[in-house]
């Protein structure tokens, strides 16, 4: 089974106010073995937008697909979960990009105080984990994607 894609999602049971976010309508199926194909397809749609929100169990595979997509766009760097650095800066030939790792902040102050919305009004892209907590912060056009896995070890991304 490779990577595939539907043209329909539900959005019901996310715990966000998704009428702040936009929605592409699109699902990827992908497992470890096509990662980056799937890594890929997911940059096409991205379509110029700059800030998405990534949420998903522990262990869903977030970090892992950002990871993925950091090195389609042609980062070098060591790509790891800034979950003790809050954020982490990667640079490709044309670019910077943003990943966030929101889990251990307490307080939606904390997230000011490091000058997350300079970052997410900065054009560059930036990938966020656990953004619950930030969610008033997000700009208006942040895409909403969402990591499930499956019973049979595959992981559905929608958009």
């Amino acid at each position: 089974m490779g990577v595939s894609l539907w043209k329909r999602c539900s959005f019901r049971s996310s715990p966000y106010n998704l009428n702040r976010f936009f929605s592409m309508n699109r699902i990827i199926s992908y497992n470890l073995e096509n990662i980056r194909q799937a890594a890929a397809q997911f940059i096409t749609y991205m379509e110029g937008r700059t800030v998405f929100s990534f949420d998903g169990l522990m262990g869903a595979g977030k970090t892992t697909f950002i990871k993925a997509v950091c090195e389609e766009l042609g980062v070098v760097d060591v790509i790891n979960s800034p979950t003790f650095s809050i954020i982490n800066e990667y640079k490709t030939a044309s670019s910077l990009i943003y990943h966030f790792d929101f889990y251990r902040i307490n307080k939606i102050n904390e997230a000011r105080e490091i000058g997350v919305e300079d970052y997410f009004y900065s054009g560059h892209l930036c990938f966020i984990e656990w953004p619950e907590i930030i969610q008033s912060l997000l700009p208006e056009n942040t895409v909403f994607v969402s990591i499930k896995e499956q019973p049979d070890g595959f992981r559905l991304i929608t958009m």
